[in-house]
């Protein structure tokens, strides 16, 4: 079953408690959450304050994308905040592992993501331990980009690893996703998917899930 995970980086912040609701009516299974330092990427969106403060709008799971340099110095305040799951890029910091781990021992489930350019052998020795995988299928930083179909050979790569793990652990795709080339997503092996724009753009916000469904 795919799960959607609609990005509220295109949401209408001036009305946000309306715009998360109407995500859970219309049937998202997560909220994802977009921080951005200016520093990793080039843009700044929000911190653990924003999350703690639309925490109590949604009982849906925070799925909380961190775009940020040095995460393992933040990830115990996006836990406190009310984060569900808390992953971050593989380029971003250099002990992987520990950080996992400790994510994992604040009871939260770990990520990590991967940008174009890394490859999936950055996994070898880590995905015994991930509940999730992203791929980034725009380079990050902005919404509304477009889709890029090179990163198609690695996420059908990265579902054979998951299937030789004989684990659960979700497989995430994030990035220019539209009703136009979310099968292709779909086919090779993704089961979360992160959509902004399309979304957001909807009159009908279940009308826009459903169609990715």
């Amino acid at each position: 079953m795919i799960k959607i995970s609609p990005s509220i980086l295109s949401a209408d912040f001036a009305n946000i408690k309306q715009e998360i609701q109407k995500l859970e009516k219309a049937g998202a299974d997560y909220i994802h959450l977009d921080v951005m330092d200016g520093n990793f990427v080039p843009n700044i969106t929000f911190g653990p304050k924003f999350i703690k403060d639309i925490r109590p709008y949604t009982k849906l799971p925070f799925d909380t994308h961190l775009m940020i340099e040095n995460p393992e110095k933040y990830v115990e305040q996006f836990s406190e905040a009310g984060s569900d799951i808390i992953n971050f890029h593989y380029e971003a910091t250099s002990d992987h592992l520990s950080l996992i781990k400790k994510i994992k021992s604040l009871g939260k489930k770990a990520g990590i993501t991967l940008s174009p350019p890394t490859t999936e052998f950055s996994l070898e020795k880590l995905i015994d331990h991930l509940d999730l995988i992203l791929v980034m299928t725009v380079n990050p930083g902005f919404s509304g980009q477009t889709f890029l179909d090179s990163q198609l050979p690695k996420i059908e790569k990265i579902r054979k690893l998951i299937d030789k793990t004989g684990r659960k652990i979700d497989l995430e795709a994030d990035g220019g996703i539209n009703n136009q080339n979310i099968q292709l997503i779909k086919n090779v092996g993704a089961n979360v998917i992160v959509s902004a724009s399309y979304i957001f753009k909807q009159n009908n916000y279940k009308t826009a899930i459903d169609s990715l469904r």
